[in-house]
């Protein structure tokens, strides 16, 4: 196999490690990855400049990236609670690697980042970026339109580190070194394909509306009347499960592709519904829109974000080269059991549609990935990368 994975719930660092490596080499046998990531909870901070050279010497492993997780991912399990370290490798023949630290300065402007690669010529074989990122210093948006401007179209996959409290708190790694701040990041090229998934784990409610009069997230008109009004009747048509559903959250799905005459899933991006004002009918959202995009009202719950991961891994799977032999998942911090009744939910779908599999992930500050041929960052929603055989 050219990927391998491997979970331990160790809470001493130096015996976690030695599990999670022996057991990677174990699955490799002899191999030397190209690439590993590592996923920690909190507990191995005191340890963190300790872990990527360990890893490098132990596996051979050319290149470490990795970061903190408020609840870890490995194989078929999501350890909530507790210590984890999770350890994901993989042999990538004929992939081009190139890993970036990005750092970001404050100017009058606007945020800066530094760091990034220059972008290749041609960018036909770029497989994906996999990208670990601080919350606290990382401003994300600014990167995220710099890597669509720099590498259009390519899949931006992976996740805000989390578990750390404040600024300083949460760990990055690269190649080696410990880093407090920033993103790191590496750069696929050639090699196995990777698919990205990104569930948002909605469903649509009522019907869907034209923008026609909006102030960047503030929409003002539906179809010509104000959204409140819209959001009013859509509600009133609803069954009394639904509007339960609702007065737990709404969302608002962006239509990706206006001109579409009929939408399914992977054809909204979903933004939360930050609050309305009864006097102009307005309604605030988490992401701009402009007049003349179509969208449709959202609602979350396990049910519904069960069978949308089950459908997009469905279809997305049958696009790699016979079955994926590898995973990487970044779920949102308020999955697992904050939402679904069971543990284990999103690493259990994945093995049940798509393994079994080497995976390994965290539980995000946030998730990135692509929606339509655009990145954007996530809330609530599950973002994977599959990759094919090598």
């Amino acid at each position: 196999m050219p990927y391998a994975a491997s979970c331990s719930q160790n809470s001493d660092t130096r015996l976690a490690l030695d599990q999670v490596c022996r057991e990677v080499v174990s699955q490799l046998q002899g191999q030397k990855p190209d690439i590993s990531f590592l996923f920690a909870s909190t507990d191995h901070v005191e340890n963190w400049d300790n872990i990527a050279r360990s890893i490098q010497a132990a596996t051979g492993s050319r290149h470490v990236l990795g970061c903190t997780g408020e609840s870890i991912a490995g194989g078929e399990h999501e350890i909530e609670k507790g210590s984890a370290l999770a350890l994901w490798s993989a042999v990538l023949p004929g992939a081009t690697i190139e890993t970036f630290h990005v750092e970001f300065e404050r100017t009058p402007d606007g945020p800066i980042c530094s760091g990034l690669p220059e972008p290749p010529a041609e960018t036909a074989d770029v497989r994906a970026v996999l990208l670990l990122a601080d919350p606290y210093s990382c401003a994300i948006d600014t990167l995220i339109g710099r890597l669509d401007d720099d590498l259009p179209g390519v899949p931006l996959i992976g996740g805000m580190a989390s578990g750390g409290a404040g600024p300083g708190e949460n760990r990055l790694l690269l190649d080696g070194q410990e880093l407090l701040s920033g993103a790191v990041g590496v750069i696929l090229r050639g090699g196995p394909q990777v698919q990205s998934i990104v569930s948002q784990g909605c469903r649509p409610i009522g019907k869907t509306f034209v923008v026609t009069k909006v102030d960047k997230n503030v929409i003002l008109e539906l179809g010509g009347k104000p959204a409140l009004s819209r959001l009013e009747q859509t509600y009133a048509d609803l069954s009394e499960e639904d509007r339960t559903l609702i007065r737990k959250g709404l969302h608002v799905g962006i239509a990706m592709d206006e001109f579409k005459e009929t939408f399914s899933r992977g054809d909204f991006l979903i933004a939360n519904v930050l609050g309305a004002d009864r006097e102009s009918g307005a309604v605030a959202i988490g992401n701009y829109v402009r007049t003349g995009q179509t969208v449709q009202f959202h609602i979350r719950d396990a049910d519904t974000a069960d069978e949308d991961l089950r459908q997009m891994l469905a279809a997305r799977a049958p696009l790699l080269a016979g079955r994926p032999r590898g995973a990487l998942l970044f779920s949102c911090n308020g999955r697992g059991t904050h939402l679904f009744p069971k543990p284990d939910h999103d690493t259990g779908v994945i093995q049940q549609v798509c393994g079994p599999l080497p995976l390994a992930g965290f539980f995000a500050q946030g998730e990135l990935g692509p929606v339509g041929n655009r990145n954007y960052i996530h809330g609530f929603t599950a973002s994977i990368a599959l990759f094919e055989d090598a």
